[in-house]
This record gives C-alpha cells, sequence and structure tokens, in this order.
C-alpha cells in the first residue's frame, strides 16, 4: 500500500473487494486473489470448520507479531465470516523459486548473492520468532522440505515474507512448557531427531511423546539454504564456507545446535569474506 489505511472490516470486505481466482488451500484455509481499490490482495477463508482454532491463531499472529519478524501484511478481518486479507505477492511462495528465476524478466536475479540472501533472510525470520518478548515460537508447519518453504512469499525483489502462522507454538521456559508439532507420528531425516519417536519398544503415543523446543527450526537450516543454492555458480565455494556451522546446526543433541543468532553471524562472515553484495 502506498499510504496508511485502517484495517478493512466486515461490511468494507464485504463490499469492495472483489474476489477472483483461487490461487492456493490448504486443510485450514482457502485463498483467492482479489481486487480492493485496484490494489490485488489475497482473501484467505477458513475450509473447515475443524481447524478454526488453527485458523484463528494464525489470525492471531498476523495480528500480534511485530514488524521485525517480516511477516505479510495484513489489510483487512472479518472474524463473523472467517475471513482476512492480506497483501498479494504474484511470486507466489519460495517453493517456486526455480520456476520464478526462469522468467525471463528475473533472470538477472539469479545470482549467488541474491541466492544467499534468501539464506539469511530466513535465518533472520527464525530469529525474530526464537527471540519474542513472550519467548520462542517454533515454525511446526514445516516437517518436509517444500512444506516448509511454503511458509514464505517471495517480493517482487525477491526478499522473503513469513505468510503461513497457523502453527507457531510458544516455548515457554519460564514455566517448563515445549511443544510438539502436532498430535500424530513425524517420520524422516527433515524433522529434528527429537521430532522422531524414541522408543521402539512400543508404539507411538501422543500423551508420551516428549516436547521440543526451537532448536528444531535450526536443525532444518541447511535443508533449506541448499536449496536457495541449489544450481547457482559459487554455490559450492558458499557450501564449504558454512559448512562447520551447518555441521552444527545438524547436532543430535539439540543444546549443541548453533543459536539463530549465532548461525546468522556466521552467515554475515561468509557474505564479508566473498564481499557478496
Amino acid at each position: 500500500m502506498k499510504s496508511c489505511h485502517p484495517l478493512l472490516d466486515c461490511r468494507q470486505i464485504r463490499e469492495n473487494v472483489t474476489i477472483k481466482d483461487t490461487f492456493g488451500q490448504g486443510a485450514v484455509k482457502l485463498v483467492r486473489r482479489g481486487v480492493w481499490q485496484n490494489h490485488q490482495v489475497a482473501v484467505n477463508t477458513l475450509k473447515n470448520s475443524s481447524y478454526i482454532e488453527d485458523f484463528s491463531h494464525g489470525l492471531h499472529m498476523l495480528r500480534q507479531l511485530p514488524p521485525t519478524v517480516n511477516v505479510t501484511q495484513l489489510v483487512g478481518v472479518c472474524e463473523l465470516d472467517h475471513i482476512f486479507v492480506t497483501e498479494f505477492h504474484p511470486l507466489g511462495s519460495a517453493d517456486q523459486l526455480e520456476s520464478v528465476l526462469q522468467r525471463e524478466d528475473l533472470r538477472r536475479l539469479d545470482t549467488l548473492a541474491v541466492r544467499f540472501s534468501l539464506c539469511e533472510q530466513y535465518v533472520k525470520i527464525l530469529h525474530s520468532l526464537h527471540t519474542l518478548p513472550e519467548g520462542a515460537r517454533v515454525m511446526c508447519d514445516s516437517n518436509f522440505l517444500e512444506k516448509t518453504l511454503s511458509q514464505f512469499l517471495l517480493r517482487d525483489d525477491l526478499s522473503l515474507a513469513l505468510n503461513d502462522v497457523d502453527a507457531l507454538p510458544l516455548v515457554d521456559r519460564t514455566h517448563g512448557h515445549l511443544v510438539k508439532c502436532g498430535h500424530r507420528e513425524l517420520f524422516g531425516e527433515f524433522v529434528a531427531p527429537e521430532q522422531l519417536w524414541p522408543y521402539e519398544d512400543r508404539e507411538f503415543s501422543d500423551a508420551e511423546m516428549p516436547g521440543y523446543d526451537e532448536k528444531v527450526d535450526i536443525w532444518k537450516v541447511p535443508d533449506v539454504c541448499e536449496a536457495f543454492l541449489n544450481g547457482v555458480e559459487g554455490g559450492a565455494k558458499i557450501r564449504l564456507q558454512l559448512l562447520s556451522a551447518h555441521l552444527q546446526c545438524k547436532s543430535d543433541k539439540p543444546s549443541d545446535r548453533l543459536s539463530a543468532l549465532e548461525l546468522l553471524k556466521a552467515y554475515e562472515s561468509v557474505r564479508e569474506k566473498l564481499k557478496l553484495t
């Protein structure tokens, strides 16, 4: 938006937002393209009433997260209709990065510096989430790589905006409260070791599954950064420079992993060393 405007209310959304095509959907919500006063916007609607808590939590996060988190901008809310409106980013989500960079008008942005900047921005957002006044929030909707990347939108300049904030549980160390990402058993190498069912002698039980903290996000950083650097000239040089930091991110013991801030400092050091601008 070019100027400040109060959040749109139910009447304004119903009367002044024209709904166009659907361009995204998940278990929680349906996302459609809309137009308000010649601005393209994203209209998010509750898809399944069973997920009303997730939908409400996502809206609460959009309202409460500070600008340091670099979250997508909220434009309007109609809780009565289970709808909220956000800014629209035509380039889509970060899991579409490769196809975006193949566009003729954007190929000039397919550089080592731009791709490495995505790694840095991702870690900056994690750092912001992990250092909120109320405690650390964990990106729980990230059980595999593509899903993690889809949580972020690409702005026109290829900067990242955190968009999907339906699942950001709070680690409250003051009261000894850890988190669990859902109530089902998780599998695979992408999730952190502490997110896997630890008992081989009995079947999974959500009640017996131990909780964990924000270090599960750190475990996933090397894979996400690798996806951003995939195939770019000079990527091998950066991977070599990041090897030590990324190995620490993959420590089996969560306390041995770097914090997001420590990792960010390592990234900044690599940027300066390789003179990436």
